[in-house]
Order: structure tokens, then C-alpha cells, then sequence
């Protein structure tokens, strides 16, 4: 059965099954201005619930203005491709990926949501961000992203 091959986010991360996250130098000084933010999307994200075992699909994003590293794009890919039969929570998953990045990157700035899409008429959207304030030209980016249904309020 196909719930027999999920493996819970504890033991995954006991298991060390995720690869490394890599990093690299930010190319230019943030440290003058509250400029340079960084805007990754990875719409194509999956998850297990950890209660059903079906399929949870979301879009990530991530929004960050680093200070002195940067995410490399494929390490990125990878270890968000690695959570396919990880059974975690959306708000469980989103906290990680947050707390993950913000621990590595040490950003000036950091937001990260997980938009889950609806399954079971239930649509779950996790929001964080560091209490640092939000960046000049922040909104510019998040906005755009937003669903429709959120656009409208």
C-alpha cells in the first residue's frame, strides 16, 4: 500500500535522508540598503498527510533578503524534491523549511509560505516571516504570487 512507504519528518530527519543545503556568497552589499531581495517559487512541491496518506501538493515561496549567503537554486530543488514520501503536516513542513533557511542563510529578511492546494474542499496556505522589517520592493514581489482568491480582499 502506498502508505506503507512514507516515512514520518522525524524519522527522515533522524535518517538524515534530505540532501545537503548549499550555499554561496551574496554577490552584492545589502548591508547599506534594505534592497536585493531574493523571490523563489517552487510551485511543484509534495508532501504526505501524515493521517491519510494521500498526497498533499503545494507551492513554496521564498522570499529573502540575504545578508552574506545566498541558496543555491539545485540544492534548493533537491531537498524540497526529497519530502515526495515524507508524511508531515503543512504547518509542520512550512515551520521546517522556514526555521532551515533562516538558521543556514542567517538572512537580513525572510518570508516563506506554503500554499497547499485545496484536497477535500480544504485549502491551507502557512505563512513565515522573520520580525526584521519587510524590505523595500518585498511587496512588489509577494504580491504576484498570491493566489486570486487572496488578491480580491
Amino acid at each position: 500500500m502506498f502508505y506503507e512507504n512514507v516515512t514520518p519528518l522525524e524519522d527522515a530527519l533522524k535518517s538524515n535522508v534530505f540532501p545537503a543545503l548549499e550555499t554561496f556568497p551574496c554577490p552584492h552589499d545589502t548591508s547599506a540598503a534594505a534592497t536585493g531581495c531574493v523571490r523563489i517559487v517552487f510551485p511543484e512541491f509534495t508532501c504526505v498527510c501524515p493521517k491519510t496518506g494521500y498526497p498533499d501538493f503545494a507551492s513554496i515561496l521564498l522570499c529573502y533578503l540575504p545578508d552574506k549567503l545566498c541558496i543555491e537554486l539545485k540544492s534548493w530543488k533537491l531537498y524540497l524534491n526529497a519530502f515526495r514520501m515524507v508524511g508531515t503536516f503543512h504547518e509542520t513542513v512550512t515551520a521546517h523549511l522556514f526555521n532551515t533557511l533562516n538558521s543556514l542563510l542567517t538572512p537580513r529578511w525572510l518570508l516563506l509560505a506554503g500554499d497547499f492546494y485545496p484536497r477535500g474542499n480544504v485549502d491551507t496556505t502557512v505563512l513565515f516571516e522573520t520580525d526584521a522589517p519587510r524590505p523595500k520592493g518585498a511587496d512588489l514581489l509577494i504580491g504576484p504570487y498570491l493566489p486570486p482568491r487572496l488578491k480580491s480582499q
